[in-house]
Order: C-alpha cells, then structure tokens, then sequence
C-alpha cells in the first residue's frame, strides 16, 4: 500500500507541475521571455518555500503539540486542495489547445517519441529530469530512517519546514542566476554535483561515525546528515525553476506534455522497485545509488550543453552564410 500511495502521490505531483507549467507557457505569450523563468523562480520561492514551511509547521501543530496523531497533516491537506480547486474553477479559463490538431493517445505517443529520437538534447534533459527527480523522491522516503535510524526522537515538522527553507534559498539563488542570465546548463553541472555529494554522506556516515543508543534525540551522526540534507534541498530550490526553463528552450511546446510523461514511466517504476524493496537493502546502499544516479545526471549535463553550444554555432554560422551577397 506504501508502494502504491507513493507512487500516485508522485503521479499528482507530476501532474499539477507540467500542468500549471504547460498552462503558464501558453498564458505568457506576448510578453518578454524572460518574465517566464523569473515567474518559475518566484512560484519556487513562493510555493516550493514560505508556503511549504508553513505547511511543515502547521503539521508538527497538528500532529504534535495538539495530539491529533500523524493521519491528521493528510486531512489538513485534503482540505487546502480543495481550497485551491476552487479557486481554479472559478478564476481560471480553460485551455482546449488546438482543436483541428486534435491527435489520439496512440498519435501523441508516437510524435512524442519521435521527437526524443531525433533530438538529443530532448533525451538528455528526459534522463537528467528522471535521474535526479528519482534520487529526490527516493530521498523523500528515507530521510526519516536515515535522521532516526535507532528510533531517535526528531521533531519530523521542523525538520520538514527546515528543508523547505533550504529549498527556499535555492530558488532564491536560481532566481538571481537566471535575472543576470547565467547559462542554466553550466551552473547545472555544480549543482547535480553537490547533489551527490551530499546523498553520498549517509554512506560514509555510515562508516565512519559509531552507532547511536537506541531512542535519545539525533545523533551526531544524523546532525551530520541533516546538513548534507538541507543542502540537497537547496539544490532541489535550484533545480525546478532551472529544469523549467530548459524544457521550455529544448521540448517543443506542441508535444511537450507527451515527452515529459514519457520519461515518468521509469521514474515511477524506480520508485516503486525502491520502496517495495526498501527493508530488503540497507539505507546507505539506497543512498548510495542515488548520489550515482546524480552523478550521471552531472555528466549529462555537461554533454547537453556541449550538443546545445554545437547546435547554436552551427546555427549561427548557417544565417551568418545566407546573409553574406551573392559574388558576381
């Protein structure tokens, strides 16, 4: 049931992102391109952060200090969603697309990978969105047995509300980026790598630091991951807006929710597989597979932006010759 909750929680997520992404792409026509990467800087900071912290708060409130126990966070949330249904029914205009383009499942399928095959930029940034957004839901599942592996005493709200101020500083930090224009696909690389590194501390905590007396507060060793961890969700702050704004230049608009959902199949396998078979392998093995995983997704960061900065010489010098006179 785990497995299966998990996943249809990732599935919502997934589809409320792309969704709201898809309809603000449209929505922002006209205006000055730059207002879009700077919006998904803001919406990060907003949503992703304060509004996240607050939620965290809220939670160990409820959960804690009122004595509702751990299903009443769920029920509070259930309440907030239809809040915000709500308020999209009624203030949103619905966007039917193109209706003459009208294409089947099976039709966008196929256009979809089409376009993944014959573009490699787009199968590039499908696999660095799938490696790394696996690595974070994966994280998601096992930072509470990572920081209390001995059944430690922590205060999951806080934590909770601490990672999501990371999170807030790291859209904070994409936003300024992005304002001076800085080439998302070179800062990428940095931040797929921290990413790594700091997954990669449950393993060598692991190691190194003695175990702790069972119960008690966090260790020093779980103080040790906590930091590696609010880094990783400063990463996390960087990456939506920054991986938003790659769709948006490589990922043709027309097909673009088809090709994102293409690479959500492996990615929910992944999780699934890793939560089915979570108590089959130790946590720091798990960890240890996910600072891999990002740490391919570095390297193929760095060969999206060698093929972008090919494709973009390559269209350069082809206007540059068709503006060159003819010789007599």
């Amino acid at each position: 049931s785990m497995s299966l909750g998990a996943s249809l929680l990732q599935d919502t997520l997934d589809f409320l992102t792309d969704s709201v992404q898809i309809y603000l792409v449209i929505v922002q026509r006209g205006f000055d391109p730059q207002w879009l990467s700077i919006t998904f800087s803001k919406a990060i900071f907003l949503g992703n952060g304060l509004v996240a912290i607050v939620a965290g708060l809220f939670a160990n409130l409820l959960a804690d200090n009122l004595g509702f126990g751990p299903v009443a966070p769920f029920d509070a949330a259930a309440c907030f969603l239809a809040i915000g249904m709500a308020i999209i029914l009624s203030s949103w205009g619905e966007n039917y697309g193109d209706a003459s383009e009208g294409k089947d499942l099976m039709a966008q399928f196929k256009v979809a990978a089409k376009a993944i095959a014959s573009d490699e930029k787009i199968a590039l940034l499908g696999a660095i969105q799938s490696l790394f957004e696996g690595s974070m839901y994966t994280f998601v599942f096992l930072w509470t047995p990572a920081l209390s592996p001995n059944e430690e005493d922590i205060p999951h709200g806080f934590i909770f509300a601490t990672f999501m101020l990371s999170s807030m500083l790291g859209s904070s930090i994409a936003s300024r980026l992005l304002a001076r224009k800085m080439k998302v696909e070179g800062y990428m690389q940095i931040v797929f790598s921290i990413s790594a590194f700091t997954l990669f501390l449950p393993v060598v905590t692991n190691f190194i630091v003695p175990p702790s007396e069972k119960g008690g507060s966090i260790s020093f060793g779980g103080c040790v991951q906590l930091l590696g961890f609010c880094i990783f969700e400063s990463c996390v702050g960087i990456f939506w807006p920054s991986i938003m704004k790659m769709r948006s230049q490589y990922i043709p608009e027309e097909a673009r929710s088809t090709i994102m959902n293409f690479f959500r199949i492996p990615l929910n396998l992944f999780v699934c597989v890793v939560l089915y078979n979570v108590n089959a392998f130790p946590i720091a093995v798990m960890f240890g597979m996910c600072s891999i995983f990002l740490f391919i997704a570095a390297i193929l960061q760095r060969r999206l932006m060698s093929v972008s900065d090919l494709h973009r010489s390559t269209k350069a010098a082809e206007m540059t010759a068709e503006d060159e006179p003819l010789n007599p």
